[in-house]
């Protein structure tokens, strides 16, 4: 099964729209497995998102080009920006704030809300510092629930990215084991999936239990998740929950 997810699907009008991957499944829940939701933002400017809490969320910033100051509860501060990345474990209870700095450039990213494999963990703050901007042409593995990756979700879920240059093709990683649900997302450019399948920019792909081919003519940066729809997940978190009802 392949289903695409248009730019349409997401929510919002402002700098912050919303993609929940399960809004339009038949499974009466807004996210797909343990992934809640994915926001993509886009800041001009200057803005202060002032201290806010957040309850049973992991919630991986990436962000690719601005810069974002990060304040905690906990008492973390740092900067996080193309080739920094932060993982935020809120577990039971966690504030924090985000001072957004779009002014020499626009600000634009995501920012990931995975559900927990379990309610009221101890918050957690990773950070992550990449070699590299961008992985050509190759899948970089960000993100999983083993040693492999610092940023270590608690539930079945692994994130990866790639940057592919123009004319160039890719095929998906090996899943890390067969039971994988995938959700490829175009986060900048253009697409063809098995040669007749255009996919572009805030766009995505659900995959289950097929192939795929990747290539673009003109370049893309892409982000792929793998998550377990069937290992236990905990769907209650703040904005990471289940919002089909709302």
């Amino acid at each position: 099964m392949i289903q695409k997810l248009s730019n349409r699907d997401f929510i919002g009008h402002g700098p912050i729209k919303v993609l929940y991957p399960g809004k339009n499944m038949s499974t009466g829940d807004s996210g797909m497995g343990a992934i809640g939701r994915i926001d993509h933002a886009f800041f001009k400017g200057h803005q202060l998102i002032a201290m806010h809490p957040h309850v049973n969320d992991e919630i991986l910033s990436y962000f690719r080009t601005g810069t974002v100051r990060h304040k905690d509860s906990e008492g973390f501060e740092a900067t996080i920006d193309r080739k920094h990345l932060m993982l935020m474990k809120a577990g039971k209870l966690f504030y924090h704030e985000e001072d957004i700095d779009g002014t020499i450039e626009p600000q634009e990213g995501l920012q990931i809300f995975i559900r927990p494999g379990e309610p009221d963990l101890e918050p957690e703050v990773i950070f992550y510092d990449l070699d590299e901007v961008h992985s050509l042409n190759k899948w970089r593995l960000l993100a999983s629930p083993t040693a492999a990756t610092p940023l270590k979700f608690s539930s079945q879920t692994w994130i990866y990215d790639t940057k592919l240059i123009a004319g160039h093709s890719i095929e998906m990683p090996k899943k890390p084991n067969v039971d994988l649900t995938a959700l490829l997302y175009v986060f900048q450019g253009e697409i063809m999936v098995n040669h007749n399948m255009p996919v572009q920019k805030q766009e995505a792909l659900i995959i289950k239990d097929k192939e795929i081919l990747i290539n673009t003519e003109q370049g893309a940066e892409l982000v792929l998740f793998f998550t377990n729809e069937k290992a236990p997940f905990y769907s209650g978190g703040m904005f990471s929950g289940n919002h089909s009802k709302q």
